[in-house]
């Protein structure tokens, strides 16, 4: 076999996983390594995830609050309309501007470091790019993933929308059926709704956004249903209906002019040849590997970000690209995951860290506080009094192991959540942290008071929120 060329590593995919990756691998090698990309460069989150879609929120937001302050409004009321076609092309400015940043971090890569062609195994340490044959002591398989469309829907591809195609759009139908209530799914589906097109959700599970705590789930439909009507639990067929397709959950309906379809995103394996040479995947053909080391097995290979099926996450690939960097240049080091933090951008904001229900439910030794923000008084001067928060601790040890939430500013409170679970902090440590008033962060006080008190000794009158000095 003849090689072409040999790097001590090579990263197969320049995305955000990818791209994580390289400076460690670069100063690690002292520059013997390879950047392979089939595609064009630029991540998901930039193109067509979480930045673009954060940015569609946004407008959604400033349309909500217009709406708000129109009951309030004296004499005559405006007429003006949405321009959802400017919306887009301005996300689309934006999008460009961060994809941007990307190509300009891929061109200061030498051209020497970076191959662009879609890569095969022809073993575990060989691969084939454009007729090349690249050996690499180690590989970084970061090849990202792509949107799940069900078997059998070809037949409405001209009229079904992905989130890799939703931006591009030069103007939006006056109807549009969200299908996979994921959080992608809601975020843009609320906004969408927000901006004057007429959205309807469906999804074959009861649970939305991934929430496994049943009463924040409960809490969630209910307030998100009073936007958009939401179908859950059943099958999801679509037809033709005249011009437009009637979608079915059970016996209710919707019609619309298009299908977004939000139903996760399946690892990019198709092509890579793995099978040739690995047998034990899971039933989605990934790979069995350690999640604390991103190796697969014993082979030379290292898998980060969306391909190892785990989660979309940005900090996840991020992490992913630089445990599977350590590994591929030095002796093997388990890396401990950082807790789980899961945050949809709907208003109000859904939020899970930690240990979820399931991993909970049942257990003698956890307590659950929870919070109605109906009673919480910042969030009625907002005008945003509405959703729960639970907080699960471990009577025990006092520690808080997981939260979920449905609430204003929830993506703020989550992040004080999965800071204080990730430094192993108890009720008690958290209490003694300072409180604003009036502050949003007073419900996470209020709520952390009902825990102390099932917990704390009944002999230690000293106030939990001050130090002994």
């Amino acid at each position: 076999m003849n090689i072409d060329r040999k790097v001590s590593v090579a990263i197969i995919g320049a995305g955000t996983a990818g791209l994580y990756a390289t400076p460690d691998v670069r100063d690690a090698t002292e520059g013997d390594f390879l950047l392979i990309e089939a595609g064009n460069y630029g991540t998901t989150c930039a193109r067509t995830g979480g930045m673009p879609s954060k940015a569609l929120v946004r407008f959604a937001e400033q349309a909500q609050s217009i709406t708000e302050l129109r009951a309030f409004q004296t004499g005559k009321v405006s007429n003006a309309q949405i321009d959802q076609a400017a919306i887009l092309r301005h996300i689309r400015k934006l999008r460009d501007r961060f994809v941007a940043r990307v190509v300009n971090s891929m061109k200061r890569i030498p051209a020497n470091n970076r191959m662009q062609g879609f890569a095969t195994f022809v073993e575990p340490n060989i691969l084939k790019v454009r007729n090349k044959l690249i050996q690499a002591d180690k590989i970084i398989l970061a090849t990202g993933s792509s949107p799940v469309i069900p078997e059998g829907w070809e037949k409405f591809s001209d009229r079904i929308l992905t989130t890799d195609t939703l931006f591009e759009q030069k103007d939006l139908p006056p109807a549009i059926t969200v299908i996979g209530l994921s959080g992608i799914g809601l975020e843009l589906g609320q906004a969408l709704q927000r901006l004057g097109i007429e959205i309807s959700g469906f999804d074959f599970q009861k649970k939305i956004a991934g929430l496994q705590d049943p009463v924040v789930n409960k809490t969630a439909i209910h307030l998100l249903h009073q936007e958009m009507p939401l179908w859950l639990g059943r099958a999801v067929r679509v037809k033709e209906d005249g011009r437009q397709l009637r979608v079915f959950s059970g016996d209710n309906s919707e019609l619309s002019d298009k299908l977004l379809i939000t139903l996760g995103r399946r690892p990019n394996l198709k092509g890579l040849g793995l099978e040739r040479f690995i047998s034990q995947t899971d039933a989605r053909g990934i790979p069995s590997f350690d999640r604390t080391t991103m190796q697969i097995a014993d082979y030379p290979i290292f898998l980060a970000g969306d391909i190892d099926g785990e989660s979309t996450l940005f900090h996840e690939a991020c992490d992913e690209g630089r445990i599977a960097a350590y590994n591929s240049c030095y002796e093997k080091q388990a890396f401990q995951r950082k807790q789980p933090f899961h945050i949809t951008f709907t208003d109000p904001n859904i939020v899970q860290i930690g240990k979820n229900w399931h991993e909970i439910k049942g257990d003698p030794n956890i307590t659950i506080a929870e919070l109605n923000f109906q009673l919480q008084n910042r969030a009625v001067m907002m005008g945003e009094d509405h959703g729960i928060l639970r907080l699960y601790a471990d009577k025990t040890t006092h520690k808080l192991v997981g939260a979920a939430m449905i609430a204003p500013r929830g993506e703020h409170l989550g992040h004080l959540l999965a800071w204080s679970i990730e430094q192993g902090q108890t009720v008690g440590d958290l209490l003694k942290m300072p409180f604003y008033h009036p502050g949003i962060e007073e419900g996470l006080q209020t709520t952390l008071y009902q825990l102390y008190a099932r917990m704390r000794d009944r002999n230690d009158k000293k106030p939990p929120e001050l130090h002994v000095i």
